[in-house]
């Protein structure tokens, strides 16, 4: 039986605990790109002749793609798998490992930010009790790249819970990537709120019946490639009566919605 009395908030990850200046977030998804199809013009071809159906840049592009897609479905496809597909795509034969390094390296060199306030705010929110968790779609690098670099922006002591997409068959909007982060927070959905920066994150706490899910607006100044491709607006319109600007206000909208004893205002 889950904790009645817990309560609990989950957080998205990119635009809402950390995020990239724009033309860094423009420069790190290229970086990805460009090891991509580094990679796969230098791994060897399948047989003596190749079954190619497109150049290597071709294919990396079309598994992303897909991998975007997918994502708004609540399918996960993770980075390994994406190069793996790619790779057969070009006719090479590499199932992923030296570009998951590769990804690996780019992200502990890239100068990913803390949002502003944010573990003053995490801080506040462990004192008033409440358990907190990262739901991220992990599309662009595997999860466990970034906990190091959590770590280093002082947020491991302060989280309890981690569920990367790429860990999971699901992506957020699928309430089963909630549920899974929520069963291990031992809170239920009712004494649950998810704050994040686009249509997934709504959607998806929504889907899982949490109490509410608010809309971060303090980070949304996305690199071009990001906004093109992650943000499509047919998908990403992200529609809640739940809206931040800034993260130091979270605890007590947070009272409003989920005090300790009552129902919420």
């Amino acid at each position: 039986m889950m904790g009645r009395s817990s309560r609990a908030v989950t957080f998205d990850l990119w635009h809402t605990l950390v995020y990239l200046e724009p033309q860094e977030e423009e420069q790190y998804m290229q970086e990805q790109s460009e090891l991509a199809v580094s990679l796969l013009a230098s791994a060897g071809a399948v047989g003596s002749d190749s079954t190619a159906t497109c150049t290597p840049a071709e294919a990396f592009a079309r598994v992303r793609a897909e991998a975007i897609s997918a994502a708004a479905r609540g399918v996960s496809i993770s980075p390994r798998a994406q190069f793996a597909g790619a790779s057969r795509l070009a006719g090479r034969v590499d199932e992923g490992a030296a570009y998951v390094e590769s990804v690996r390296a780019l992200v502990a060199r890239t100068p990913f930010r803390r949002a502003p306030q944010v573990l003053t705010t995490l801080q506040e929110l462990r004192r008033r009790g409440f358990r907190i968790g990262v739901i991220s779609n992990t599309i662009g690098e595997p999860g466990w790249t970034l906990r190091p670099v959590m770590r280093r922006l002082g947020f491991e002591t302060l989280l309890d819970v981690w569920a990367f997409s790429d860990e999971h068959v699901w992506t957020k909007p699928s309430a089963a990537l909630f549920r899974w982060a929520l069963d291990r927070l031992d809170v239920p959905p009712e004494r649950a709120v998810h704050v994040g920066d686009g249509w997934a994150d709504i959607e998806g706490a929504r889907r899982a019946g949490l109490r509410a899910g608010i809309l971060f607006t303090g980070l949304q100044n996305y690199g071009v490639s990001y906004r093109q491709y992650l943000l499509a607006p047919e998908r990403h319109d992200a529609p809640s009566p739940h809206r931040l600007a800034r993260l130091e206000e979270l605890p007590s909208r947070l009272e409003r919605l989920l005090p300790r004893d009552g129902a919420p205002e």
